[in-house]
């Protein structure tokens, strides 16, 4: 079977099928996009991460964990805004645009958190174009 056509009639190399509603933003979503809308909570120590991690699986919501255990952007509820691929540290990166898009009432977010340079992280993407 010929691959599909993305909108502008190009083969298309994310290829999976698109939702009905705004293709133009669907698209860019499969392909990771350039840009992304992210929230995290940074721990150094692996164990205040891990008690993070419990907050949200309990149902506390992302931004409330984010301020009472992040080191980084607490008072922000974790939020970064948009980031560009190139300006994020690698493994960071590689799990922000691997995350499908999701929100504060209804996350998806890294688990296991993310080890980087700077500690641990749980990456929560709200958003990419």
């Amino acid at each position: 079977m010929p691959p599909k056509k993305d909108a502008k009639g190009g083969g298309a190399k994310g290829g999976a099928k698109k939702p009905a509603a705004d293709d133009k933003a669907a698209g860019k979503e499969k392909k990771g996009g350039n840009a992304v809308k992210v929230r995290h909570i940074l721990c150094e120590k692996q164990g205040k991460i891990t008690e993070a991690m419990e907050k949200l699986k309990a149902g506390q919501k992302f931004p409330e964990v984010a301020a009472a255990y992040s080191e980084d952007k607490a008072r922000q509820g974790g939020d970064l805004g948009w980031q560009i691929r190139g300006a994020m540290v690698g493994p960071f990166q590689d799990a922000a645009f691997a995350l499908p898009i999701s929100t504060v009432n209804n996350p998806v977010y890294t688990d296991p958190p993310i080890k980087t340079k700077f500690g641990y992280h749980i990456i929560m993407v709200e958003g990419k174009k």
